[in-house]
């Protein structure tokens, strides 16, 4: 039985459950429902939740355990002479996982049966050509006891299987029983379902801070991992960025973190007055009809994949910067520069700025703005002295996004900024940025243990806490603010 069909299964149980015991809670009450504790659906919400809970927590921690059970078990078939040289046990257990799925994928389509399975040890070559029918190519110095291997994976596998399916079967009906049993006029269904509703919601902010914590731990240990193979100080203070994976590399990230900051502050010099007074615009003077039509049209830039982005600035604002501008002015003759990418990603960014912008303005109490008007203030003047600085602290927070959006931001650079580390005032010279050589270091065939690809864990976590400042100031701004505000 496949997980698919015991979820199923599972839920199917759960909801008979939900069914009986909602007519069970008004059977024992004689369908008084004023004699209750708890209305009958919350009873309903119990039986279903000893039903299903217990039987998907079981099932998840089988799932996780059954795969480390069966290759200890497995990998004690494998003997040292079994292993290539220039191999590990751990390769040659991908293989026998990789043989096993082709396994059930040949008798899943009709290519093979179980007999003619057991029957082909000894026939290495004709089971290579079965499997090669299903698309699994296995390599022709895989030994026989690889194979063997892999059937004892594919038996073991099936068997765990058939048992948890079985158990967590007996666990949903156990549950609805026990569940089922309890209901009575005075029992507490309704604290039952709601506690599981309050460990839901701890469960979900919990999922959220486990994973950030995660992301950090894995950049932390990977970074740390780098530092024992090239020096830090080399790292944060050396002006040269010149990878050699075949070793003497200079690995400084000044020259990416200098292309970086230059690239989003263009594409914010650009995104940020643009959109600031396009919000102010449609907030403040537009027509109910000029907004209808323009908000969604400015809206339309933020669905527009970035790499369509990255081909505009490459076909088409990087040339006519080149023609118009770099070479009649002598700073340069090439269409890739930060000020292509600036433009670029400026635009892309305009649509941050200015719905979120537009939003906390349009959240401004009536009422502000009826007094300054009874004060005597133009319209103007209200957006100045009154508006603005009542939306400061959300317009602050739509220009920290588009920073972010603008600092992460990979296709764009790739395409009309160049790839070249160095450290330059000319904004129509090409450089590079932390996010394009993190996917450069990472990509290609290459040992991932060097300092060549370590090196883009210390540049993520470097972006991190790039962005984690920009976050700081921006909190220390508003925080500032407000208090001079109120």
């Amino acid at each position: 039985m496949n997980v698919g069909l015991l979820i199923l299964i599972v839920l199917v149980i759960a909801a008979a459950g939900y069914v009986l015991g909602r007519r069970r809670s008004l059977a024992t009450a004689d369908g008084n429902i004023r004699g209750m504790h708890s209305l009958p659906g919350y009873h309903g919400q119990s039986v279903f939740l000893f039903a299903s809970v217990p039987a998907f927590l079981v099932m998840i921690v089988w799932l996780l355990v059954q795969p480390l059970v069966i290759e200890n078990q497995v990998s004690a078939l494998i003997q040292p002479s079994d292993i290539p040289e220039g191999s590990s046990l751990s390769l040659v257990m991908a293989d026998v996982r990789r043989i096993a799925d082709g396994l059930d994928l040949a008798v899943a389509r009709g290519a093979l049966t179980e007999d003619q399975i057991a029957t082909m040890r000894a026939d290495l070559t004709n089971l290579r050509g079965r499997l090669a029918d299903v698309g699994v190519a296995i390599a022709a110095d895989v030994k026989q006891s690889v194979f063997v291997a892999a059937q004892e994976y594919r038996a073991l596998n099936k068997i765990g299987l058939m048992v948890m399916s079985g158990l967590v079967i007996a666990v949903a009906v156990a549950g609805a029983a026990y569940s089922y049993s309890r209901i009575t006029p005075r029992y507490r269904a309704r604290n039952v379902a709601e506690a599981a509703i309050k460990a839901l919601l701890i469960l979900s902010s919990t999922v959220a801070i486990l994973t950030t914590l995660g992301i950090i731990l894995s950049l932390v240990f990977e970074t740390a991992h780098f530092f024992n193979l090239y020096p830090a100080r080399d790292f944060f203070f050396n002006l040269t960025w010149n990878p050699q994976f075949r070793g003497g590399s200079d690995l400084g990230i000044i020259p990416l973190l200098w292309g970086t900051l230059y690239v989003s502050f263009v594409a914010l010099a650009v995104a940020v007055p643009v959109g600031l007074l396009a919000a102010i615009y449609l907030a403040e003077y537009a027509s109910p009809t000029v907004r209808g039509i323009a908000k969604p049209a400015i809206e339309i830039l933020a669905g527009i994949p970035t790499i369509v982005y990255g081909l505009f600035a490459l076909i088409t604002v990087g040339p006519l910067l080149r023609d118009y501008f770099a070479q009649p002015l002598g700073l340069g003759s090439s269409s890739s520069s930060v000020l292509t990418a600036g433009l670029v990603m400026g635009i892309m960014l305009i649509p941050f700025v200015s719905s979120l912008s537009d939003d906390v303005i349009n959240a401004v109490p009536q009422a502000m703005r009826d007094g300054s008007y009874g004060l005597g203030a133009t319209q103007s003047e209200t957006v100045k002295k009154v508006i603005l600085p009542a939306a400061l602290p959300g317009i602050v927070g739509a220009i920290l996004l588009a920073a972010s959006r603008a600092i992460g931001e990979t296709m764009i650079v790739v395409m009309g900024a160049g790839a070249a580390a160095k450290l330059s005032l000319n904004p129509l010279e090409a450089m590079t940025t932390i996010t394009v050589k993190i996917v450069s270091q990472l990509t290609g065939d290459t040992e991932f243990a060097s300092p060549e690809t370590l090196v883009a864990f210390a540049l993520g976590l470097s972006l991190f806490v790039v962005t984690l400042l920009l976050n700081i100031v921006a909190l220390q701004v508003v925080r500032r603010y407000r208090e001079q505000y109120e």
